[in-house]
This record gives C-alpha cells, sequence and structure tokens, in this order.
C-alpha cells in the first residue's frame, strides 16, 4: 500500500509540473477543422415539378413533412396582412371536414398540422403517416375558406396591431424596417387597420389559386422513412397537384442612406429607448463573403462576449444586452445592431455604437477574437448537425440557392481558413458606418435634441409613417386656458367639483374571461378604492384612505409611501383638473402632440415629490383624450356622455403592460355623490 501511495504522489507531482509550464494566458492553438460527416438528403422530383428531399432518421419511429413554396416577395400593397391570415384560412375546414373535424382528428392521432402563406407543415407518429398526410393534403387541395373565420382572424390581427401600436419593440422593427427598405419594397411595407379591413375573400382564393403550386414547391421529410418508401406516399397524396404559371416579381434594391439620419418615434411614457442601427447590405446565401459575415457578427454583437455586450452592458451598464445582425437574403440583407438603454443614456449609448462600428470597420478584429468566435461557430453547428432536419434545412439550401453540393460538408473548413484580413475586408465591404439609419423609440422631449449630433432628426408615428406636422402651441394657450377649456367642455367647473364623491363600474373581457373595474372616488378627502376582478374573483386592490395607501394582489399587501404614494394620490381624482391647484399640483405645457390622428395638448401634472400624471387635451373639443402612466400604461377616453350635467367618457382603451391586448372597458355604473362607507374601499 505504501509503494503505491508513493507511486501515486510521483504521478501527482508529474502531473502537476507539467500543467505548470502551460502558458495559460493565452488560448490554446485551434487544430484543423474537422471533417464533417453529413448525411446526404435522397431526392427525387415528380412529374408536376415538386421536389422531394428524404431523410432517413429511425432512432425514433415519427416522420415530418415540410412542404415549402419558393415563390418571390410580395407587396401587398393596400391588402398588407393578406399573407398573415392565408394560412390560417387553410386550416379553417375543408370540402370534407370543418375546422372542428380537422382539430380533433389531428389530436386523436396526436399529431400537427398548420399553414401558411408558403408553407404546410405535418408530423405525426410512424404509424399515423397515412392518416396525417390524408389531412395535410385535405388542406392542400380542397380549403374551403369561410367567410366566419375570415372576421374572426381580421379581428384578431386588428386586435394584435392594436397592441404592436404601443409595443416599443414593434414599433422600432417596424421603423427600421420602413426606413432601410422603404415603404414600396416587401420588407419595408406596413398593415393598418385600414390595409387589414380590406382584405376580401377573393383575395386568399386567388392567392392560393396563384401561388400554391408544386412546380415551385419543395417537400422536405424527415424520420422513420426511405426513399423508396417516400416515392410511393408522395406520388399517392401529391401527384395529382396540378402544376401552373407562377407570377415572379422584382423591385429596385434598397439603398443605404445618403448620410447618417436618425428616426424618432416620440413614445412619452417610455423609461427606455430602444435602440437599432441599420442599413441595407448585398450578402446571399452562398456568397463569399458569407461565412466570413457570421464569424464578424459573432465577434461584433453575436453574445455575450462579444464588443457591443462587452462595452454598453458590462463596461457602460447602460442596457441588459446588445446585440447585432447580418442577415442574408436573395433580394437584400440587412446589417443592424440594436439595445434597450436608460433614457438618460440614449445619446452615449447610441455614441458607442457608432464608435464600435467605426472601430471594426477601421481597426478590424484580433486573431485571439477571430479564434473564440470559430470555436464559437463550429460548436453551434456541430451541435445543429444532432437533429435531422438540419439536413433536411442543407439540402433545400443547395437546391434554393445553387450551392455547390459539398458546401455544407466543407462548411468549417472554409470557415477555419478564414484570416483576420479576410474578415476585416468583409466588414469594409458590407458595412458603411456613414451611411447608417439610427432609430430610437423613447421619451421625445429628453432625447430629441440629444440625438441630433448623430444627423437630421425626422418624426415618425408608431406605424413608421412620417409623424404629422403639429403646430406650434398658439402664444395665448396656457396650462390655465387648457384646463379651463376641459371643464368647460365637460359642463363647467362647478359642476366639476359639485362631484364630491362617486361610484364607477367598469366592464371588459379578457381572453374570453369577463373583466370589472370597481372604483370609488372623494375628491374632498383624496380617497380612492379600486378592485379589479376577473371571473368574479379580486385580482388587485388599491385602497387610498386617510392619508395611507396600499395594494393588494394575490394574498400580498404592500404599503405606499413616499413618492409612490404621491403618483397613487395625484392619479386618484376623478376631476383632477377641478382640484389640482388647490391640492398644490403644478402643471406644465409639454406641446401639442398627435395622439393617433388628433391634434392634443399634453399637460404634466405634478406634486412637489415628482409624483405626475400626464393628460391629453383634444385641441379641438376641449376633452381629456388619452391618460399616461409609465408604470401601468395608457388609457384613451372616448364616447361622452351626460351623466347629470357632467360629460364623461363612457368607454376606456386600456393598453397596459400587464394585459396582452388592449382592453376595451365600458362604463356599466355611475353614480354621483353616493354615500362611501369603508366597506366601498
Amino acid at each position: 500500500m505504501k509503494k503505491i501511495a508513493i507511486a501515486f504522489v510521483l504521478m501527482l507531482m508529474v502531473a502537476v509540473g507539467s500543467f505548470a509550464q502551460v502558458d495559460r494566458s493565452k488560448l490554446p492553438v485551434s487544430g484543423p477543422a474537422p471533417e464533417i460527416k453529413i448525411g446526404e438528403a435522397e431526392t427525387f422530383t415528380l412529374a408536376n415539378g415538386l421536389k422531394v428531399f428524404v431523410v432517413k432518421n429511425d432512432k425514433l419511429p415519427r416522420v415530418s413533412f415540410t412542404l415549402v413554396l419558393e415563390r418571390d416577395p410580395i407587396m401587398e400593397g393596400d391588402k398588407a396582412g393578406l399573407l398573415g391570415i392565408v394560412g390560417q384560412m387553410m386550416m379553417a375546414g375543408t370540402a370534407n371536414r370543418t375546422k372542428d373535424q380537422l382539430d380533433e382528428e389531428i389530436d386523436f392521432i396526436g399529431a400537427s398540422l398548420s399553414a401558411g402563406s408558403t408553407s404546410i407543415f405535418a408530423s405525426s407518429l410512424k404509424k399515423h403517416q397515412d392518416k396525417v398526410l390524408e389531412l395535410m393534403a385535405d388542406v392542400l387541395y380542397n380549403p374551403i375558406f369561410p367567410q366566419e373565420e375570415l372576421d374572426k382572424l381580421q379581428k384578431q390581427t386588428l386586435t394584435g396591431l392594436a397592441t404592436s401600436k404601443d409595443d416599443p419593440n414593434s414599433i422600432s422593427s417596424r421603423l427600421s424596417s420602413a426606413l432601410v427598405y422603404g415603404k414600396g419594397h416587401p420588407y419595408g411595407e406596413v398593415e393598418t387597420e385600414q390595409t387589414v379591413k380590406n382584405v376580401q375573400l377573393s383575395d386568399v382564393k386567388s392567392y392560393y389559386e396563384t401561388f400554391f403550386k408544386p412546380n415551385v414547391a419543395y417537400l422536405a421529410i424527415v424520420g422513420d422513412m426511405d426513399k423508396a418508401e417516400a416515392e410511393k406516399v408522395v406520388t399517392k397524396y401529391f401527384a395529382k397537384w396540378q402544376k401552373g404559371e407562377v407570377p415572379t416579381f422584382t423591385y429596385n434594391k434598397p439603398v443605404a442612406a445618403s448620410k447618417n439620419a436618425v428616426g424618432l418615434v416620440d413614445r412619452s411614457s417610455s423609461v427606455q429607448t430602444v435602440i437599432n442601427i441599420a442599413q441595407p447590405i448585398d450578402l446571399k446565401l452562398g456568397d463569399q463573403e458569407y461565412i466570413s459575415s457570421r464569424v464578424l457578427n459573432q465577434i461584433f454583437g453575436g453574445g455575450s462576449s462579444a464588443r457591443l455586450f462587452m462595452n454598453l452592458r458590462e463596461d457602460k451598464g447602460y442596457t441588459y444586452g446588445a446585440y447585432s445582425s447580418l442577415s442574408a437574403d436573395k433580394l437584400v440583407g440587412e446589417f443592424s445592431a440594436n439595445a434597450s438603454v436608460r433614457n438618460e443614456v440614449t445619446d452615449s449609448a447610441v455614441y458607442e455604437f457608432i464608435y464600435e462600428i467605426n472601430k471594426l470597420v477601421d481597426e478590424g478584429v484580433t486573431q485571439e477574437e477571430l479564434d473564440m468566435a470559430k470555436a464559437n461557430l463550429a460548436g453551434s453547428f456541430g451541435r445543429s448537425l444532432e437533429s435531422p432536419s438540419t439536413v433536411a434545412n442543407f439540402a433545400l439550401n443547395t437546391e434554393r440557392y445553387n450551392l455547390p453540393k459539398d458546401y455544407y460538408a466543407t462548411y468549417l473548413q472554409k470557415m477555419n481558413a478564414l484570416t483576420v484580413e479576410d474578415v476585416n475586408q468583409t466588414a469594409k465591404n458590407l458595412i458603411d458606418p456613414d451611411e447608417l439609419y439610427i432609430t430610437a423609440v423613447g421619451n421625445a422631449s429628453e432625447i430629441k435634441d440629444k440625438l441630433a449630433q448623430f444627423g437630421e432628426v425626422t418624426m415618425y408615428d408608431n406605424m413608421g409613417f412620417p409623424a404629422k406636422e403639429m403646430a406650434a402651441v398658439a402664444a395665448d394657450v396656457t396650462v390655465e386656458s387648457i384646463m379651463e377649456n376641459y371643464l368647460k367642455a365637460i359642463g363647467g367647473k362647478d359642476k366639476a367639483r359639485a362631484v364630491k364623491t362617486a361610484k364607477l363600474t367598469l366592464a371588459a373581457e379578457i381572453m374570453g374571461n369577463s373583466l370589472v373595474i370597481a372604483a370609488v372616488y372623494d375628491a374632498e378627502t383624496g380617497g380612492y378604492g379600486q378592485k379589479t376582478s376577473v371571473m368574479g374573483n379580486v385580482m388587485q386592490a388599491t385602497t387610498i384612505k386617510d392619508g395611507k395607501a396600499s395594494i393588494s394582489a394575490q394574498g400580498q399587501n404592500m404599503e405606499l409611501a413616499g413618492v409612490q404614494l404621491d403618483e397613487a394620490q395625484i392619479n386618484a381624482y376623478l376631476f383632477p383638473e377641478a382640484w389640482y391647484v388647490e391640492k398644490g399640483y403644478t402643471a406644465t405645457l409639454d406641446g401639442l402632440k398627435d395622439v393617433d390622428g388628433t391634434p392634443a395638448y399634453k399637460v404634466i401634472i405634478a406634486s412637489a415629490s415628482g409624483a405626475k400624471l400626464i393628460n391629453y387635451y383634444d385641441q379641438n373639443t376641449g376633452l381629456k383624450i388619452k391618460n399616461e402612466n409609465p408604470a401601468s400604461g395608457d388609457t384613451f377616453y372616448s364616447d361622452y356622455q351626460v351623466k347629470e350635467g357632467v360629460m364623461f367618457p363612457m368607454l376606456w382603451t386600456i393598453k397596459s403592460p400587464m394585459i396582452p391586448v388592449p382592453l376595451e372597458a365600458k362604463v356599466t355604473n355611475l353614480e354621483i355623490n353616493p354615500a362611501l362607507t369603508d366597506a366601498d374601499y
């Protein structure tokens, strides 16, 4: 035993000595790129032109079928929104099955079946493949496009659109696309309420009849099936699909800005700014610089160890994350870099973005960065090969982009052969730091002037269209005159102040469930109570009484104090305009703003502690049409009606970050000057 112990110690000493000789300050030298063995997809083509790719994988008794249409991008024009509806309409029932029957048959065999404007996907257990193919073929050949389903889908689309109009990331994406590609390009156009409403049943049918043709389609089969069996089942279910002429389209190639330009959307309730810096680039899959662009982006903004992340998050602490992309596309690619940052550091963050872009182009990358990026990408590439669907995608890409047959088999060798000079040349070829579209979605009053240093600032609305020019506020318009006009519009200051107490009930529906908001107001004491109930269960309650405030939700209770108490108090008056002077608040006019097409005065009522109430008043009618709250969201007021001598909005549209869709809440009960008891709170 003693000899064994001594031998073990000697071995350990040798091992430690050998480790000590390694220079850990340097990354290990990369070895040669491994030879990738990619299983080849077998292929055949039907007489109607349908190209089929088969990737056999019998590890699991499953099989999937992915049908893809290879058509040119389409300008939807005044029917924008059509493409998002087509696939769902195809799944809305066939000549042989209603939508419910189709769903039931899919669920019964535990399968998946879905459709889009350029694809149909189906998967199931091997033993159910004939059934799932029967259902897939039924959807392909026999959709009936019911009008009631179109009506429902349009309504859902409009609801989603309304939500996106208040989502800063959606707004940023729309604006950036509009600037980079232009509204006259398929990638730059946006759907609006009107274009969605313009979609008719005939448009859906026409699209289906025009573009769902086998001669522009690919079918990828992955799973427990070989080529011989695939030929039998594909012939059985898809040979009768009739080919036809499919129109093609060409578009002018988008060009970069002649000089750096700034596009800004004012979202004054934002405490963060969504920044996106982009430009169109000429990059397609298979281009000589495609693989080097993957490496370049990995170094610049591809993850938590990339330059942007290390600068804007780790060093400066401006954001939770900053990233970039270099996308390839048959028509036109895009370079972009983005982050969400605090309002107060918006200009500093943009400066750092541009600094890093210039540094990348002018100074290039280092050998250490290149080696690390290659290692990361090689690992991702290798892991992706574990999925048989990757092999199918490779086969499809090889066909669609006319790639060399060994393009993916030699992918890692091509990447490993890249030099620092190669990657640096790619940066110079693809990115121009002087032709950037810089977009920002945030509080314009805080960031607009600061952004002017980066280029001419142009204002846009939340749909990516140039913002309506708001006239300057007339010299005789003051906060006092706006408050006076509002109170006059609702019936007069005296009648508003005569409303000492009130009980209000709002009813709405959220995701099929009833929601009720019950509130009480006491203007003289500043008392307030609100209960929000879903399906009869109280989900949240707020109480302000005797100078104290608390919020309870899901059994948890929180007392409010300081600024939080002031914020709750200042928002607790039914007609704060009638009381703000007496309660010691100040009011500031922040210009004339565009509220969904209506010019409105923005007024900020504030307490001494800094708590704010932000309201918008229609320039023409004087009525309050919007309340803005950075924490709880925005409320839009409409359908004013006279209630006991006072005009009151009977419809409240609530857009809150806490709910997935805008809430249309109707006033179902309004009591003026009721006696309030402790139970009401």
